[in-house]
C-alpha cells in the first residue's frame, strides 16, 4: 500500500514479557515495539492491552519474512503479520532487510533456516529482488511498512553499493520508510570498516520512520549486537549525529536479554531521550535531501516510486544459489563460498548456533533446567552439522531426543526428567497402552537401566 508521512511516536522501549511490569510503570514511555511472531492476535498479553488503553502505541516488529531472500514473501507469513498489526491497532509495521532461509525447490536442495537475520549482498541484482519483495509486502499489508538495516559480522564479495546507497535506492524505488538502527551502523563500522557518517550522508532521512538503539560488546575485534548490554557511548554518538540532521519521529531502546533493574532501564531510556534533545538540529523538510546518494531521486511522503523492472527468475535463482551456499556453510558445515572471510564466517556460525540454543531455551526452559550448565555445550554439539530445517519447537524435541540417545546426562534423575519431557511434548504419552508402550519401556531400560 502507499506510504504515508511518518507518525510522531516519541520515545519508546521494546516490550518483552520479562520487563512488562517495568515498562508499564516507566514514566514518559510513549510507545512500545513487540516482536510480531511472539504474540497471538486473539490472546494479547494483559500488559499490552493496558498500554493500548492508556494510548501507548504498539508497533509489531517482524523477524521472519526474509524480504532479502531469493523467494517472494510467503503469503501466509504476510497474512499473519497483517493480522497482528491490526490486532494491535498499530500505526505501522516493520521488518528487516535480511534473508533468514535458503535452499528449496529453486536450488534443488534442502530448505535451510538461519534462525537469525543475515545480510543480503549489496548488488544491483539483490536490490532488484529486494525491491520487488518489498512491493509485494506493501501491497499485502494494511499499514505502512518500514524496513530496518541489520548488523553484520561479514560482508559479501564484489558488492556494488555502500549501505547508504543501497538503502537510498530501496526507498526511492519503493517508497518504503526506513527504520534506522544506529547500533547496527556502529556494528558495521567496527566489523566492516563502514563509516556511520557516510551512511547517514547517503540516507534519505526524510523517509525515516523511527530509530533503534541497542547495546552490545566487542570481543577479539568483532562487535556483537547482543541487545543484552547497556548502550555504549559510540552508539549514542551515532544517534546524536543522526538527530543533528533530522528530528527522529521515534526513538526506541531494544533490550532482549540480561535485563537490568527497572531503574536502570528507565535511566537508559532517559539517556537516549537527552541525547536526541541535546543534538543541534537542522530540520529536514519533506521532499528535501540533506545529502543525496549517487543517482538518487526524490523520496518521502508522496514521492513517486522510481520505475524498476521486476527481478527475473534467473536473477532470483542466482541469488538463491549464493545464499544457499553461504547458509549451508554457516549451519551445515559445508565449505565456505569463494571470496568470504572464513574467520568471520566461523564467528557467524558459532553465533547462529548460540542464538538457536537461546531460542530453544526460551521456548523450552525445562531443558536448561534439567541439563544445567551442560545445556549450552550439549546444544552446540547437537547443532554442529544439524541445520535448522523446521521450527524451533521441533528443534527442541530433536535436541532432547538426540541427547537421550547419544549424549545422555550422567544423573539418573536428569535422564528420567528429560525422557518424560520428550514423551509428553512429542505427543507420545497419548500412545501409552498401545504398541508405543513397548518402545517406551525399551527406551526406559536403555537409558535408566531399569
Amino acid at each position: 500500500m502507499a506510504q504515508v508521512g511518518a507518525e510522531r511516536l516519541g520515545t519508546g522501549i521494546g516490550w518483552r514479557p520479562a520487563i512488562a511490569e517495568a515498562v508499564e510503570a516507566m514514566a514518559g514511555i510513549e510507545w512500545v515495539e513487540v516482536v510480531a511472531e511472539n504474540i497471538c492476535p486473539g490472546h494479547l498479553p494483559d500488559s499490552l492491552r493496558r498500554l493500548r488503553e492508556r494510548g501507548v502505541a504498539v508497533v509489531p516488529h517482524g523477524v521472519g519474512l526474509g524480504l532479502g531472500g531469493a523467494e517472494r514473501p510467503d503469503p501466509v507469513r504476510l497474512a499473519a503479520l497483517a493480522e497482528r498489526a491490526q490486532a494491535l491497532g498499530a500505526p505501522l509495521v516493520t521488518e528487516h532487510i535480511a534473508f533468514v532461509r535458503a535452499g528449496g525447490e529453486r536450488t534443488a536442495s534442502p530448505r535451510l533456516e538461519a534462525g537469525h537475520l543475515l545480510p543480503v549482498p549489496r548488488t544491483r541484482e539483490a536490490l532488484a529482488v529486494l525491491c520487488e519483495n518489498v512491493r509485494i509486502a506493501q501491497d499485502q499489508l494494511p499499514l505502512p511498512l518500514a524496513v530496518e538495516n541489520i548488523a553484520a559480522l561479514f560482508s559479501w564479495p564484489d558488492e556494488e553499493l555502500t549501505e547508504g546507497q543501497f538503502l537510498h535506492e530501496l526507498a526511492d524505488r519503493t517508497g518504503v520508510r526506513l527504520l534506522i538502527d544506529v547500533a547496527n551502523l556502529h556494528t558495521n563500522h567496527v566489523n566492516l570498516g563502514e563509516d556511520p557518517s557516510a551512511a547517514l550522508d547517503a540516507l534519505p532521512l526524510e523517509a525515516l520512520a523511527y530509530v533503534h538503539v541497542a547495546g552490545g560488546f566487542e570481543r577479539d575485534g568483532v562487535w556483537h549486537d547482543s541487545h543484552a548490554h547497556p548502550v555504549p557511548e559510540p552508539v549514542l554518538a551515532v544517534l546524536a549525529e543522526l538527530a543533528s540532521r533530522v528530528r527522529p519521529p521515534g526513538v526506541l531502546l531494544e533490550r532482549d536479554e540480561r535485563f537490568p533493574s527497572a531503574a536502570e532501564l528507565a535511566a537508559e531510556v532517559a539517556r537516549i531521550r537527552r541525547t536526541v534533545a541535546s543534538a543541534g538540529r537542522t530540520p529536514v523538510l519533506v521532499g528535501a535531501r540533506p545529502a543525496a546518494g549517487p543517482g538518487a531521486g526524490p523520496t518521502g511522503p508522496g514521492a513517486a516510486k522510481v520505475p524498476a523492472k521486476a527481478a527475473g527468475e534467473t536473477v532470483r535463482t542466482r541469488l538463491a544459489i549464493g545464499q544457499t551456499a553461504l547458509l549451508s556453510a554457516l549451519v551445515a558445515g559445508t565449505p565456505a563460498p569463494e571470496g568470504f572471510d572464513r574467520g568471520r564466517l566461523r564467528v557467524q556460525s558459532r553465533t547462529l548456533a548460540a542464538k538457536r540454543g537461546d531460542v530453544v531455551a526460551f521456548l523450552a526452559p525445562e531443558l536448561p533446567r534439567v541439563l544445567g550448565d551442560t545445556y549450552r555445550p550439549r546444544f552446540l554439539r547437537y547443532a554442529a552439522g544439524r541445520p535448522l530445517t523446521g521450527g524451533h519447537r521441533s528443534d527442541a524435541l530433536a535436541f532432547a531426543l538426540h541427547t537421550l540417545r547419544h549424549d545422555p546426562p550422567a544423573g539418573r534423575r536428569a535422564r528420567r526428567e528429560l525422557r518424560d519431557w520428550w514423551i509428553e511434548r512429542s505427543g507420545r504419552a497419548s500412545l501409552v497402552g498401545r504398541p508405543w508402550a513397548r518402545w517406551a519401556r525399551v527406551l526406559r531400560f536403555a537409558l535408566l537401566g531399569r
